[in-house]
């Protein structure tokens, strides 16, 4: 894939910066191709979108699903009980008449079952009618949601659009969120996706602050960039918009799997042949369901008659100096508290309750009428804070682990733990609450006069404490020694109680008084897997096979027009699974003793296996067989991945994503000396920007695509 650097000049809020951009295809119909082969499923989405509201829907073939047995409808105040009731019904009536059709000697028909009969091609056999007797679906319908998503559409989608095309992506991406959320900025799932992007947690955090405070996922502006970024990388990794749009559900190692595993990019190809456990509906159906969207955003009169998008969104940005209380803010601005919550949606209810503050370097949006830096001015200065009100408590939120909590509020995870009686494996569960130290509050600032704010100005304030992200071929005692410590007092800092144990890409507390989560020793990597298990990391089978019934029930599972859909399930686009042959490719962070622990045996006896020396490095890319005698290749893979997941939680609660560029490989230039010396970034995080690369054997002429990081402290970005 041939791929340009260019600058990407952002709208509003966005900062400018260098960014890897693909050269896209010249016209708009080549980046999304539609398939002859799959104009029946755009068509019943269409259906879905522009027919039926949510007071009824479709019983149709999941698979086939221009195949549509009956169009339900039902009173708007029937009972939630009645309505399931009288699917269940439905479906029932066209299982039995499929299952009679399958039968050896079907006997005379029904006129209904007639028309069942009717829907099939006059060449189906009565193997396809059994097994179509398993794959009767209900689809609830869509067409006020979308219409309502249309209508709030018209504040964003230029921006969108602008943002996209600036940074050399498709602007048709824009109509995404018309799939993910009606465009709804306030949207939560059931599962912990939020915001527009649907973005979850564990992929938020990559490009966003997620804290206690502020959700960035729910900042139109700042999820509409860290969707750019998220899409472009899918891009980066697949060459293909279907491919790397499907991604944003399935995401990119399992797109890489199934493209792999049929030897083709072709998505009517996959859509039709691909299958995997967790390759199911939403999976399937999110292309065309795109397509769908994408049709009726171009000429929504056509579907609804006459509609008016809302007015562009029009709220200039100031950054805020210094931490301030959100009521100060608004009397001072002269402003509405409800005014403010819907235009900084991304402020969490402890900011607007007081129990928090505003915090310094946020991003105020307010109306284009108020004089922003008047109106600054004038916060007294007692309103204004130099630290943030230290919290007591914290509600553990899905898919958080006690030891990414610990290192959000620079603690050791042993002293976490001990805190809250929790014994190891150091599991939590949502919604439990968590006792904090106590900590000094933030105190009053002197009252000075606030300096001019420049609207849309980028402050960037100073880090409280230094961390140090471990590279590869560090020790602990090269570390302390860099630093000005000892040993023993790194350890005792981190928590750390095996000095043989540290990984690459783990975050560790350099300062005297800095406290950071406690890496996992050897006998630990195991329990941290089992800490993070029950995390949603993907479609859990209650979304994937959920059929709801009502608004309602749709509302429950999450704001998505496809039933089952999350986007972003995991930005690493590494594959974790075992082939056929019972092998696996080396990750960087792996070591022979992670994959002896996660199998039961010797780490001398994989070594054998695979006829290395005792003293062999593994080699990041390449393939090694492993003994399962006594685990599954299941449970390796489930424990390999939550390996993985726990340390990259921790690092993105330390750091973010802002932006990437490229690297042309020079002589003499290693993938080591570029990751620690130059841009100071994990192995593994460069692994998942350059997939397709051998990092163990790099040339010059190489292009590396370089992710660049800024430092997260508390949650705000501090370099």
């Amino acid at each position: 894939m041939t791929l340009r650097l260019s600058r990407c000049l952002l709208p509003l809020a966005f900062v400018a910066g260098e960014c890897l951009l693909p050269v896209m295809p010249a016209a708009a119909a080549s980046a999304f191709v539609r398939p002859a082969e799959l104009e029946h499923d755009v068509a019943f989405w269409r259906r879905v979108y522009t027919e039926v509201s949510t007071d009824g829907g479709f019983v149709h073939d999941n698979e086939r699903v221009d195949i549509v047995y009956e169009v339900l409808g039902f009173p708007a105040d029937l009972p939630p009980a009645r309505r399931s009731q009288r699917i269940d019904e439905a479906k029932d009536r066209v299982v039995r008449t499929l299952r009679k059709l399958g039968s050896r000697d079907p006997g005379a028909l029904t006129a209904d079952e007639q028309r069942i009969r009717d829907l099939w091609p006059a060449r189906t056999s009565k193997e396809q009618f059994t097994e179509a007797a398993e794959r009767v679906r209900y689809q609830l319908g869509q067409s006020n949601r979308f219409r309502e998503g249309l209508v709030r559409s018209g504040a964003w989608m230029p921006k969108i659009a602008a943002t996209f095309e600036k940074k050399g992506l498709p602007r048709e991406l824009a109509a995404l969120p018309h799939v993910e959320s009606s465009f709804n900025t306030y949207a939560y799932s059931k599962v912990g996706a939020a915001g527009m992007w649907q973005f979850m947690r564990s992929t938020g955090r990559r490009y966003l602050r997620i804290d206690n405070v502020v959700d960035e996922r729910l900042d139109p502006y700042k999820s509409t960039e860290a969707a750019a970024q998220f899409l472009e990388q899918n891009y980066a990794v697949l060459g293909s918009w279907p491919l790397a749009l499907t991604a944003y559900n399935h995401g990119a190692a399992g797109m890489r799997r199934a493209r792999d595993a049929l030897g083709t990019d072709n998505i009517a190809t996959i859509v039709r042949s691909y299958r995997s456990r967790t390759f199911g509906f939403a999976s399937r159906n999110f292309y065309v369901a795109f397509l769908a969207a994408l049709e009726i955003d171009s000429n929504p009169e056509r579907f609804f008659g006459p509609l008016e998008r809302d007015p562009v969104d029009s709220s200039q940005m100031a950054i805020l100096p210094e931490y301030m209380s959100m009521r100060s803010l608004v009397s001072t601005l002269g402003l509405d508290m409800e005014q403010m919550k819907r235009m900084n949606p991304a402020l969490l209810p402890p900011v607007w309750s007081g129990t928090r503050h505003v915090p310094r370097g946020y991003e105020l949006r307010v109306p284009a009428h108020v004089d922003l830096r008047a109106g600054l001015a004038r916060v007294p200065g007692n309103q204004r804070f130099t630290g943030q009100v230290a919290e007591t408590r914290h509600k553990v939120q899905n898919g958080e682990s006690l030891s990414v909590i610990a290192s959000r509020y620079g603690l050791p995870l042993a002293t976490l733990a001990e805190l809250n009686g929790i014994d190891r494996p150091y599991r939590v569960r949502a919604g439990q609450v968590l006792v904090l130290p106590d900590r000094k509050k933030g105190q009053a600032a002197e009252a000075k006069a606030v300096p001019p704010v420049a609207v849309a100005a980028t402050a960037k304030p100073q880090a409280d404490v230094e961390r140090y992200a471990v590279r590869r071929g560090d020790t602990l005692s090269k570390i302390a020694s860099r630093h000005g410590l000892t040993e023993a007092r790194l350890m005792e800092l981190n928590g750390i109680r095996e000095r043989n144990f540290i990984y690459e890409g783990q975050v560790l507390s350099i300062t005297q008084a800095a406290r950071a989560a406690a890496a996992p020793t050897s006998s630990a990597v195991v329990q941290a897997a089992v800490e993070v298990a029950s995390a949603p990391h993907g479609p859990t089978a209650a979304t994937e096979a959920a059929e709801p019934t009502s608004e309602g029930e749709a509302d429950a599972f999450g704001p998505t027009l496809v039933p089952g859909v999350q986007a972003a399930v995991s930005a690493d686009p590494s594959d974790y699974s075992v082939a056929a042959d019972r092998s696996i490719r080396v990750e960087a962070a792996e070591t022979i003793g992670h994959y002896a622990d996660w199998l039961g045996v010797k780490a001398s006896e994989l070594r054998s296996l695979n006829r290395m020396k005792p003293a062999a490095p593994l080699v990041i890319g390449r393939r090694l067989k492993l003994d399962f005698a006594r685990v599954t290749a299941r449970e390796f893979e489930e424990k390999r991945v939550n390996y993985h997941k726990q340390l990259q939680e921790t690092f993105f609660a330390q750091f973010r994503i802002v932006g990437s560029e490229a690297h042309v490989v020079r002589s003499g230039e290693s993938i080591w000396a570029l990751a620690q010396g130059r841009y100071n970034v994990p192995i593994w995080l460069l692994r998942q920007y350059n997939p397709d690369v051998d990092l163990g054997d790099i040339r010059p002429g190489t292009q590396l695509v370089i992710p660049h990081l800024d430092t997260v402290q508390g949650g705000a970005t501090t370099t």
